[in-house]
């Protein structure tokens, strides 16, 4: 018997379906151990020999395959084809060995494919392990144990709010933050364009200014209003007739089938996924036998597969959208160790393929590997220059027209950030016409700064630069994301305080680790060990030998010379030079303190050395822009006339908010974002919250109306119903509160006994099959896909919640398995039993106690 393990149970029914008898296929359920997380799972000091430890979740598995391996003659290691994959191999083989139920004959087989061919194709070319993979395994595995547990241990004690440090998350934060640096240093510069609406043969185009009293128009020549409107009036009064006519033909080619990193970005996109739903969705894919690999960097795929996408596009168009020979592409990545087939369909006559984000991924990936065979686009580009009659003014248009779609006609790449072209077509014109002109407009611009990240082009940076590879990327966003240092917001990631300041702290005392060169020179070190041009344990030797020191001579500074290493370092960013020569450290409230970053239980924040005397703090995120500099600490508002105390507007960390009184039992109240103007009126309404509006006329219970979590709502006896806004707050009225709350019960509230329906109702889950809710439960609202349930992050509004956070929250609640402390249900049958034998017990001592009377 030959015993076939594999990663997971799906993938492991189709494999035994396909090999039929004499083999038993298991699946390991991913990797079966790990470094366990204490000091000396790796040892620098005896070739950095690692002490793995097996999953405590996977006792089952590996006694399953223990068991099956000691009566197998042949044990076949057929898990992903790729790094991972083979470090997987490789613990199961060392496990088995340690447990003496390795069988004699070990075999290591790949296939790109889960279909019939390619996995008999595989089993009848086995191999032995790669271990140069291995060790290429070893060394990263190592490398991000060894910075993590020794940077760790830093952060926590030197820079308070930091949760952890990463080899690689780390830089990839630095890209985040030094985008936002950019941002903030950008200086918006005004400029106007000058247009002209003109008519040819009834249809209408638009020409732009390019040559204004006898000089060239670049974007910023025309830089206020008043050389705006003149330009405009001097093209309102000109007659301008055509004097060029210029016709370019042009070819676009298309782009190559997905690697990981490109079905990320394209994903993201087109989609609106993010890059670790896109490989989660993928690998389900993968494993229904639809798609090729999805681990890989390589862009070419196999002569069988290019006759199979060439054979569909004749059938699906005609000849003439098939080029005379097939297309072959060649990989960019430097150093593309594993470069296996691009990501493709395994069957291009199958243009659909499961449902929901299912089959959306899908299509994505049959599209553009069917467009990467088709012909090019044939397009013609025409400029018509048009001139005043006295030569010093000048339009231009452009147009385009697409003379033969070729893949065009299934695919189009999409862009990270739009881009301003002008691609209408044109009406035919000769030169010495003269279009009419129906309008002149001048409108204003400003320069805008870089646009913040989106997932995919942070992916496409990330790639550009060298750190990571694409198979990590996924996970290294989700990490930045689930420590906080990170938020999505429009799809755009904005560093948050600890973020900036654990980055800031990084380039000031490690600024080595989280260079961009240094980072990507390691990776390309580690892929020297996968190709077996480097040896692994010099590689780290090299890195540890100067990175231990460096930590321990961080470790020995005391906190205050942190941050007054970060403050002098941070200088620029919190204390800009204001530009008329005054301290820019003066305090804003007293007028003779200075100001300077200091350390917290919750993290850094600038405050003025006069304290106590003066309170004026400001948080280390808003650094010396205008907000900063306008805020000038607490602000009195007026006195409370109820209690006689001060009530005050402050920012805290969580945004602005107002006080009463002074002192740890001071009453707070966050400032809602649809209060327009707050005056000590609404203040103290806002302090005065829950509001009573009053007893309830059937159950005689109060009902209240405050401000929570989630927003404006009214409650009464565990019951709750949403109000739209603020002013709903203090306005509504007992007959709409019991109508209110009568609504929410009957719709989905709270209530044990109401009927409840879902806020929200996605399609089904690919784990239960079952759709994927979001309902309002008793301690907040949740996400439900049958089996599991996720609550709802604090913050996040349920109503926009998108399916594909939803399946990232019930993911990440399912991986941590049942709640501690719940006891398990007593079967009915061990408690009978149990009864049955305590109760003739109490009979016999009965009986005996009788006696002895």
């Amino acid at each position: 018997m030959k015993l076939v393990v594999v990663e997971s149970p799906a993938k492991a029914k189709t494999i035994e379906k396909y090999l039929g008898p004499g083999h038993r296929v298991l699946a390991s359920y991913g990797h079966v151990r790990d470094l366990p997380p204490k000091d000396g799972s790796v040892d620098p000091d005896n070739g950095f020999a690692m002490e793995w430890e097996p999953y405590a979740d996977k006792t089952k598995q590996l006694k399953a395959i223990s068991d099956e391996a000691k009566a197998a003659d042949t044990l076949i290691l057929a898990t992903d084809p790729d790094r991972e994959g083979e470090a997987i191999s490789w613990h199961v083989q060392e496990v088995l060995r340690k447990r003496k139920a390795l069988p004699k004959d070990v075999q290591r087989v790949t296939f790109n494919a889960i279909t019939k061919p390619a996995v008999l194709d595989a089993m009848a070319h086995p191999r032995a392990l790669d271990e140069d993979l291995i060790d290429a395994y070893r060394a990263r595995r190592a490398l991000d144990y060894l910075v993590g547990f020794t940077l760790s241990p830093v952060l926590w004690r030197k820079l308070p709010g930091a949760k952890s440090a990463g080899r690689v998350q780390s830089v990839a934060l630095r890209l985040v933050v030094d985008r936002e640096r950019e941002i903030e240093l950008f200086r918006p510069q005004e400029y106007w364009s000058v247009a002209a609406s003109m008519e040819q043969d009834g249809v209408t185009f638009l020409a732009r200014l390019v040559r204004w009293k006898g000089k060239k128009i670049d974007r910023l020549t025309i830089g206020n209003g008043a050389d705006g409107e003149a330009a405009r009036a001097d093209v309102a009064a000109g007659r301008f007739t055509v004097t060029s006519v210029e016709t370019k033909p042009l070819t676009r080619n298309p782009p190559p089938p997905f690697t990981t990193s490109t079905l990320q970005q394209e994903a993201a996109r087109k989609l609106g996924f993010s890059a670790s739903h896109t490989m989660r969705v993928a690998q389900d894919l993968y494993e229904q036998g639809a798609i090729t690999y999805m681990r890989t960097d390589g862009v070419q795929m196999d002569q069988g597969a290019i006759s199979a996408a060439r054979a569909s596009i004749v059938d699906r168009y005609d000849g003439g959208y098939v080029p005379d020979q097939p297309r072959h592409y060649t990989t960019k990545a430097k150093n593309a160790q594993e470069a296996h087939e691009a990501v493709r369909p395994t069957d291009f006559s199958r243009d659909r393929a499961g449902s929901g984000d299912h089959a959306r991924l899908y299509e994505l990936v049959w599209k553009r590997a069917l467009a990467s065979q088709m012909a090019s686009a044939r397009l013609e580009r025409t400029t018509v220059e048009l001139s005043d009659g006295t030569g010093q003014h000048a339009l231009r248009a452009t147009g385009q027209v697409v003379l033969f779609p070729g893949y065009l006609a299934l695919y189009e790449e999409g862009r990270d950030d739009a881009e301003d072209e002008d691609s209408k077509r044109l009406p035919r014109m000769n030169e010495g016409d003269a279009p009419a002109k129906k309008s002149v407009t001048a409108e204003q611009h400003f320069t805008q700064p870089p646009p913040r990240y989106s997932e995919a082009s942070l992916v496409k940076k990330m790639e550009e630069v060298g750190i990571g590879r694409p198979s990590t990327y996924a996970a290294t966003l989700q990490t930045l994301k689930d420590r906080d240092y990170v938020t999505l917001e429009k799809n755009r990631f904005i560093p948050q305080e600890s973020g900036r300041l654990l980055t800031s702290f990084l380039e000031r005392f490690f600024d080595k680790y989280v260079s961009y060169d240094f980072t990507a020179g390691l990776e390309e070190e580690l892929d020297d060990v996968s190709g077996g041009r480097a040896d692994w344990q010099s590689v780290l030797e090299a890195f540890w030998r100067d990175f231990k020191p460096k930590t321990a001579e961080v470790m020995e500074q005391k906190p205050s010379e942190v941050t007054a290493a970060l403050d002098e370092f941070l200088a620029p960013y919190l204390f800009p030079d204001k530009g008329d020569g005054s301290d820019p450290r003066l305090c804003p409230s007293c007028g003779t303190g200075r100001l300077a970053l200091r350390g917290g239980k919750f993290g850094a924040f600038v405050a003025c050395s006069n304290y106590p005397d003066c309170k004026f703090t400001r948080r280390f995120a808003q650094g010396g822009s205008e907000d900063a500099a306008n805020d000038t600490g607490p602000v009195e508002m007026g006195v409370d006339p109820a209690t006689g105390e001060m009530v005050t507007r402050r920012a805290g960390r969580f945004g602005p908010y107002i006080q009463l009184g002074e002192g740890k039992e001071a009453k707070r109240a966050s400032i809602p974002k649809d209060v327009p103007e707050l005056d000590l009126t609404m203040a103290l309404r806002l302090l005065s919250l829950p509001r009573e509006i009053g007893t309830h006329p059937e159950s005689g219970k109060p009902i209240t109306a405050s401000i929570g979590r989630y927003g404006p709502y009214l409650a009464h006896d565990g019951k709750y119903a949403r109000l739209q806004s603020t002013a709903e707050v203090f306005e509504t009225g007992m007959n709409a509160a019991v109508a209110r709350l009568a609504d929410a019960a009957n719709g989905g509230g709270r209530s044990a006994g109401a009927s409840r329906e879902p806020i929200a109702t996605f399609a089904e889950s690919p784990v239960t099959g079952k759709p994927v809710k979001v309902m309002e439960g008793r301690f907040g609202p949740y996400v439900t896909d049958g089996t599991t349930n996720a609550t709802l992050p604090k913050g996040t509004d349920p109503a926009t919640l998108t399916a594909e956070q939803a399946l990232v929250l019930l993911e990440e609640r399912a991986a941590k398995g049942p709640a501690k402390g719940k006891r398990k249900p007593v079967k009915k049958a061990a408690a009978a039993k149990t009864a049955a034998k305590k109760t003739p017990a109490k009979k016999s001592a009965a009986k005996k106690s009788a006696a002895a009377k």
